[in-house]
């Protein structure tokens, strides 16, 4: 094991090393939150595919591998398709906005700045359970690389993340998810997915071995796959942590093109994971869970170094995630809600000079973090954590961002009606029903619609002055933001 924890030992201090580089850059509210929006599309797919593809679609796309065979790549797949409809209907859009938050575009849209504040507060709790789950999953990877105590491994994988991510923002985590997304296709794609094949006899070999169900495409349950589009697929259009990315693109053609071809890797990536969890399972046939089959087929069947390599690439999917996460966290803690009970309004850039506006942001993420690695050390279950997350996402503000991107009557009144409608109910339904169960998100969208829709019609239409800025923005001929200087020509 020696080999395999220098392998380790390197990625981790290489992390480190993009952190420090990154603060050299990272001058900048700007720069510091979405890179100087000056990512080209190698950089930009890279980045976006490595966000998506956490410790949830690695570890756990395995898992329900294990679980149900080639169907359990329909979690990582809606996550796929969700990252194409953003790219293809709305990211050039969300692009052209030049805004840092989903709820500073909401201010945009309906005016008036009353939507902004309950929305990020839905959106914080979001982005920190979010942050939260990556964390936890860190205790995974290190029991098995070192045999490591759950809390130190949650507090060293963590302080690592804080560490880089507080040094220079968003520019040291798009550098260290490009050495992520690189990592994760090597170690993944290219030799983890054909050991395990080649290890369980190959495809012939897996078919005799396992019932027949284990390659029904739809051998998971229609409603758990509805239930995945609800929550994964809609959900990627509408995260903070989504939308930041989307905001570092150099153009709106780059989001869209760049999203197009990371969402693509995403299809790709989830039949991977499937298909490792299937040769699993013929290995190992009774682990005594799911999401221990990543870690058991990497440690028992990979060469050393090999073995090193895989393990790199799931602590990569798991600190892109989590970087991503505590990035969006921050931001909207400190520009949607506490800047706003300051009275700062929407453009704090206004009050503060860069070097304020970089330190602000930058004791946000430091303080996020360590709510997060305390939250991630008191939580156990991180598919509940994960859960509740994405149901306030889904349940409380996706109609009223969608609403608002398509439905010009949508107004301030039924935005506002929207998130509360839509969250109580979420959270009332899981406490009644449990937190998997599957009715909180549903009839917590129905909510939401009904009380957009209801509320939208029978309040005043939005003020013709702010749909026509809202418009100019959309258009990309809005002036650019006192805090936005123009990038240098390249």
């Amino acid at each position: 094991m020696a080999v395999d924890y220098a392998v380790i030992v390197v990625y981790l201090a290489g992390m480190l090393a993009m952190g420090w580089w990154g603060m050299r850059r990272a001058r900048s509210k700007s720069e510091f939150l979405v890179a100087g929006r000056r990512l080209g599309p190698a950089m930009y797919s890279g980045t976006m595919a490595a966000i998506v593809l956490g410790g949830a679609s690695t570890i756990g796309g395995v898992g329900l591998g294990y679980q149900y065979g080639l169907s359990g790549a329909w979690m990582v797949f809606t996550i796929g398709l969700g990252l194409l409809a953003l790219s293809v209907f709305f990211s050039a859009r969300i692009a052209r906005l030049k805004v840092y938050t989903v709820s500073e575009m909401l201010d945009l849209r309906y005016g008036g700045g009353r939507a902004g504040v309950i929305s990020g507060v839905v959106m914080w709790a979001y982005t920190l359970m979010l942050a939260v789950t990556s964390t936890i999953a860190y205790a995974t990877i290190f029991d098995v690389l070192f045999d490591m105590n759950r809390t130190v491994a949650i507090v060293l994988g963590g302080s690592i993340v804080v560490a880089y991510s507080t040094l220079g923002g968003m520019w040291s985590i798009t550098l260290t998810d490009m050495v992520q997304f690189v990592v994760k296709t090597i170690g993944v794609l290219l030799l983890l997915l054909p050991i395990a094949v080649v290890k369980a006899g190959g495809f012939g070999e897996m078919k005799a071995q396992l019932p027949t169900e284990y390659f029904d495409p739809l051998g998971i349950g229609g409603e758990t796959i509805f239930t995945y589009v609800l929550i994964y697929t809609f959900g990627m259009l509408i995260g903070q942590d989504i939308w930041q990315r989307v905001f570092t693109a150099r153009s709106d053609r780059t989001a869209k093109w760049g999203g197009t071809v990371a969402g693509t890797y995403c299809l790709a990536y989830a039949l991977a994971g499937a298909v490792i969890g299937t040769a699993a399972k013929v290995l190992y046939p009774k682990l005594g869970s799911p999401d221990d089959a990543f870690a058991t087929i990497v440690k028992d069947e990979l060469p050393v170094g090999v073995r090193g390599l895989v393990l790199a690439a799931a602590l990569a999917a798991v600190m892109s995630t989590s970087s991503g996460a505590l990035i969006a966290c921050a931001t909207v803690a400190n520009n949607d809600i506490w800047s706003r009970l300051r009275g700062l309004g929407k453009a704090p850039a206004e009050n503060a000079d860069d070097h304020d506006e970089v330190k602000g942001n930058r004791a946000f993420i430091l303080l996020m973090g360590l709510a997060v690695i305390a939250t991630a050390i008191a939580i156990d279950n991180v598919v509940e954590a994960l859960t509740v997350a994405y149901n306030l996402l889904v349940g409380g503000l996706l109609v009223p961002i969608l609403g608002g991107l398509v439905w010009k009557r949508g107004t301030v009144y039924g935005a506002l009606a929207s998130v509360v409608a839509g969250g109580l109910a979420v959270i009332v339904l899981m406490a009644t029903y449990g937190i998997l169960a599957n009715e909180p998100v549903y009839y917590g969208l129905l909510a939401s619609l009904a009380a957009y829709l209801a509320v939208s019609l029978v309040t005043p239409a939005t003020d013709t002055a702010v749909l026509t800025a809202w418009r100019e923005r959309l258009a990309g001929r809005s002036p650019e933001l006192a805090s936005e200087p123009a990038a240098a020509p390249r």
